[in-house]
């Protein structure tokens, strides 16, 4: 199965991708590409080491571990799609991000897959279910290929509470209804105890840049 997570900037993409790598690891070969090659910040190749103890293998441009920021890849994505039980794609925010996801949208048009759209109803360009439609039109208008599922992942970092979680279901369900994705999945810290449908507890795997 191929996942391929799309999201706006911020919206905690990346943390959730590798989570995700995380889980399916147990049950299967596991490999995450990190494709987003235009922001510099909070790429999947950064924790490398991490997912690889837990048993996933990272594909990432050999600059992103680098000190040069070169948007490039350097590894050839159509031959990954056969390799591995889960191929995770954490593709690039916001439209300039995804036309890169475009470009290799054929390798993946006859293979199973899920599209998962994240995002963080607190974040200033998806506060409201309008906005985060427009930003998954944009993105999808230029990758080529159409969410099925909403992945609710509102947050505060570390102010986080349950109340910041039960206060974002209303848009949540109202970019459902606006989209017509009904599938939709709630993002719980680990750290928080919260009972909703088809929830997904992560651990902070992606940390601030300045830390």
């Amino acid at each position: 199965m191929i996942y391929i997570i799309i999201g706006h900037y911020g919206s905690g993409k990346t943390n959730f991708a590798c989570n995700l790598a995380e889980k399916l690891s147990v049950d299967g070969s596991t490999a995450i590409v990190d494709l987003d090659i235009v922001n510099p910040y909070f790429r999947t190749a950064d924790y490398t080491r991490e997912l690889e103890a837990a048993g996933v293998k990272v594909i990432a441009s050999d600059f992103q571990t680098s000190t040069l920021d070169i948007p490039s890849l350097t590894f050839d994505i159509n031959a990954l799609t056969g390799d591995f039980d889960n191929l995770i794609i954490d593709a690039g925010g916001d439209d300039e991000g995804a036309k890169v996801l475009g470009r290799y949208k054929n390798a993946f048009s006859d293979k199973p897959k899920t599209i998962l759209y994240v995002v963080n109803f607190r974040r200033y360009l998806t506060r409201t279910a309008e906005d985060a439609l427009e930003i998954l039109r944009e993105i999808e208008a230029v990758s080529g290929v159409r969410a099925d599922t909403i992945v609710n992942n509102t947050n505060l970092a570390e102010e986080t509470t349950a109340q910041t979680i039960i206060d974002s279901d209303n848009e949540c369900q109202k970019l459902s209804n606006l989209s017509g994705i009904k599938n939709i999945i709630t993002v719980i810290p680990e750290n928080i105890t919260l009972t909703v449908k088809n929830p997904f507890t992560v651990k902070i795997i992606v940390n601030k840049p300045w830390n």
